[in-house]
């Protein structure tokens, strides 16, 4: 019976582990903006039924898992991250039962549903907000609330969207802390309370069948405790009520902020253990400094685990305009050499919060950088229209629903809006999201252009089907297990190799400095062998898929991505 026993912990042991190897460290996650995907109901509105609708893409480009931009109950003033009841989806979007169906769906298709939560702050409409206000005595500390008087907050914090970061409440005497807008007041996670709480949120959604969280605002969960005055950057024209006036040394990225988050990650584990199936996972945000996100995934030893990833924006941030090959290769061989073997590296390009990739790079470039982000080892993120190469959209400030473009001076540099248009399907009325209500945002004019049917159906070689072809490119065996190795050529050609005993797959991508030659010639370093194959190339270059090359010599011209399979 013992042995019997013994053998039963060995197997599902193995087949946990088997479960993680094949979803989450080697998982493509394609991020919807719900609001902006697909309206069902034709209200303006993207909605759940609406992603329901259109799963079958999402499987067609071969992701393994879809993250839902915030779906929650909301009074929208920040696009849903202003959560009123985490166990309610916002009609906006549908309800319960629609993310019941969509979870079925998806699950059916085998693909995973992951939730964007939002535990840093709630809604100033939230029941636990109203009841912490009013003074009720179990919420009476849910929230930071400090003694002061009405003519000066209690120090000198700047929130996100600019401004103080308190908030005098008349109702209760006291400032309320909000790092974000003044609707969005801060939880207090040094109440046990609290802590609890949105873990019952998580547990509730994981009983539904949702596969894992995309947490928000990670760096902001815990203050300093002494509410110490942060102290000024030395960043030139900067006002004082800029959140760039001050050094976040007290508000952000604390030690204790760590802690939660691997107290987070306890409670996910401990929810696939009791109750079985492929490992439930977390994913963090936090724009931080590189040693401080890869301390989101755990201690360096992985004695205590947080996130199975904490998303790395370098790509996010980066202006090839004063960015070139070398220092892409440095931070990439940095990115990986320094995170502990024990986790798993994740390459984004864009998301709701920054321009549209496209737009970033130039859309010459874009199926570059979806090759690269793709074959560079372990888990990529795609935001919804990356795949089409969608740009940035037209929005003007009257048209704006972004509450940090409050300033029309500013609006073009600080609005978000322009890459949260919506997703552009065909050539149909409003592209295709709806049947003709006017949606929340305008629909880019380039929609006639760029569109998911018109790239399916041409016999041209498209960003999709380069999408969806580097997708299949990146199971293959040297890209999923491989050693890496990525180079600079020259100011602006890129070179990476994932290399399997002697299969290689080599991306050759120049991106087109201002200063770069319109071509150059090229070798593929420590490749001992006289024939590539040409597996994929973008979508205007000179070259033709399965042709081959001499990988010891060739040109390459600016914004061309040459994808080569050598076999030596």
């Amino acid at each position: 019976m013992c042995a019997v026993l013994l053998l039963c912990i060995q197997v599902e042991e193995t087949s946990e582990v088997l479960a993680d190897e094949a979803w989450w460290k080697h998982a493509v996650f394609y991020q919807i903006y719900p609001r902006s995907f697909k309206d069902s109901d034709n209200d303006g509105n993207g909605d759940l039924l609406g992603i329901l609708d259109k799963l079958k893409h999402l499987v067609d480009a071969g992701v393994t898992g879809v993250w839902l931009s915030p779906i929650f109950k909301s009074p929208q003033k920040d696009a849903g991250y202003d959560i009123s009841d985490y166990y309610s989806v916002d009609p906006l979007y549908g309800s319960i039962a629609d993310l019941k169906r969509l979870i079925e769906e998806a699950h059916r298709l085998r693909l995973k549903i992951i939730l964007d939560f939002v535990p840093n702050h709630t809604s100033n409409q939230h029941k636990w907000f109203i009841a912490s206000e009013n003074g009720e005595e179990y919420y009476k500390d849910f929230y930071v609330w400090v003694n002061g008087t009405s003519k000066k907050p209690p120090n000198n914090w700047i929130s996100v969207f600019k401004d103080s970061a308190w908030k005098w409440s008349n109702k209760r005497q006291q400032w309320y802390l909000h790092q974000f807008l003044d609707v969005q007041p801060d939880l207090n996670y040094r109440n046990k309370d609290v802590r609890k709480a949105l873990h019952q949120i998580l547990i509730y959604y994981m009983d539904i069948g949702i596969d894992g969280f995309r947490v928000d605002a990670v760096p902001f969960f815990v203050e300093d405790k002494l509410l110490r005055n942060e102290p000024r950057t030395n960043k030139p024209n900067v006002q004082p009520n800029d959140p760039d006036y001050l050094n976040h040394i007290y508000t952000r990225d604390t030690d204790e902020t760590f802690e939660v988050v691997y107290e987070l990650r306890e409670v996910v584990d401990n929810y696939t253990r009791l109750h079985g199936g492929d490992a439930r996972i977390l994913m963090t945000e936090a724009y931080s400094s590189l040693d401080k996100t890869q301390r989101y995934y755990g201690t360096y030893d992985g004695r205590r685990l947080g996130a199975h990833f904490s998303f790395n924006f370098y790509f996010v941030k980066i202006n090839l305009n004063k960015t070139s090959s070398k220092e892409i290769r440095d931070y990439v061989e940095t990115w990986i050499n320094s995170l502990p073997k024990i986790y798993v590296s994740n390459w984004v390009i864009g998301n709701h919060d920054n321009s549209r990739a496209a737009t970033r790079f130039g859309p010459k470039n874009v199926d570059g950088f979806n090759i690269l982000v793709s074959l560079l080892p372990g888990i990529g993120v795609t935001y919804n229209g990356e795949e089409i190469g969608q740009e940035d959209g037209e929005v003007s400030f009257e048209e704006s629903r972004d509450p940090s473009a409050r300033n029309k001076s500013t609006f073009k540099q600080d609005s978000r809006d322009f890459e949260r248009t919506p997703f552009q399907w065909d050539t149909t009325l409003n592209a295709g999201f709806n049947r003709g209500h006017r949606p929340w945002l305008p629909v880019s004019e380039k929609y006639h252009q760029t569109n998911l049917a018109a790239q399916k159906n041409s016999s041209s070689l498209t960003h999709y089907k380069i999408y969806r072809e580097v997708l299949k490119k990146r199971q293959e065996p040297p890209a999923k297990y491989g050693d890496t190795n990525i180079s600079a050529f020259s100011e602006d050609v890129l070179i990476l190799k994932r290399s399997l005993g002697s299969s290689h797959i080599v991306l050759v991508f120049k991106f087109g400095g201002d200063k770069s030659p319109e071509s150059e010639r090229v070798y593929i370093p420590s490749i001992d062998c006289n024939i590539a194959k040409i597996a994929l190339t973008n979508i205007d270059s000179d070259y033709s898929i399965g042709a081959t090359l001499d990988p010891r010599t060739f040109v390459i011209k600016s914004h061309e991505s040459l994808l080569l399979d050598i076999t030596c």
